[in-house]
């Protein structure tokens, strides 16, 4: 049996003047980017420097909105109803569109951010905005959800093509939920820990949650931040672990129908 699995990163997060990660290093080792989309990070000179990038280095570009909130980072909750869910959204990804088109590149998928993620993926109101707004922007387009989530049960209910997320260097809680950043446990750091997790994810659908109790997991894409130091260390030892493990990577678009 064939195991795929793609390697995603968010990147061109910076604002203006403003620098965030390692965008050019880190898209070297990945097979898909979450491109921000100027609400929480981003602008478009940014947008279209790394679509031009992303072309040059033959991966797949994905929009990535968020909640409007640059100074925190789009990691702050808002009170959103969801129409603006719905409409925030598509404004976003069809700003990142008119990037994509102009260098006769394929949008991927979509990803929402921060605050915009944790609270879409199961608040069933939110989701199912999100959802009506894929349907009608572009049914191709593949949406990139966490893992077990409400909106990718939904999603492909509906026969949407989803992506099922899981985060090397992130710890879960037992809803399956992400562990806050704020407390223990949040954070993955030694690549010594993270490849044999991801490969139990990917082989065996299962993931020891925050209380040490084992929960299935369906890992479609590797979530990889590449804004620390050691982060192209970190995802280049995992990818180099799971090619180890005749696990093969590819982008999304090659495997979810």
């Amino acid at each position: 049996m064939t195991f795929y699995v793609d390697l995603n990163s968010d990147i061109g997060e910076g604002f203006g003047a403003y620098k965030m990660g390692m965008d050019e290093e880190i898209i070297k080792h990945v097979t898909s980017i979450n491109l921000a989309c100027g609400w929480h990070a981003g602008d478009p000179l940014i947008m279209d420097k790394t679509v031009k990038m992303a072309k040059e280095q033959g991966v797949m570009v994905g929009a990535h909105p968020g909640y409007p909130d640059l100074l925190g980072f789009g990691r702050r909750n808002l009170s959103v109803t969801p129409e603006e869910a719905r409409c925030y959204m598509m404004y976003q990804t069809g700003a990142l569109m008119a990037f994509t088109k102009a260098y006769g590149v394929k949008l991927q998928h979509m990803k929402l951010h921060g605050g915009f993620y944790n609270t879409a993926c199961n608040d069933e109101g939110l989701a199912n905005a999100v959802l009506d707004g894929m349907e009608a922007l572009d049914k191709d387009v593949i949406l990139m959800v966490l893992s077990g989530s409400y909106i990718a049960k939904e999603g492909k209910r509906r026969g949407l093509r989803i992506s099922e997320e899981v985060f090397a260097d992130r710890g879960y809680n037992p809803d399956k939920t992400l562990v806050n950043r704020s407390l223990p446990g949040a954070f993955v750091t030694d690549p010594a820990e993270a490849i044999p997790r991801v490969i139990k994810m990917i082989k065996e659908g299962k993931v020891v949650a925050s209380n040490g109790e084992e929960m299935d997991i369906k890992a479609d894409s590797i979530c990889v931040h590449g804004d620390n130091p050691k982060a192209i260390e970190f995802v280049s030892e995992i990818k180099k672990g799971l090619i180890e493990a005749g696990i093969e990577i590819a982008p999304i678009d090659k495997f979810i129908k």
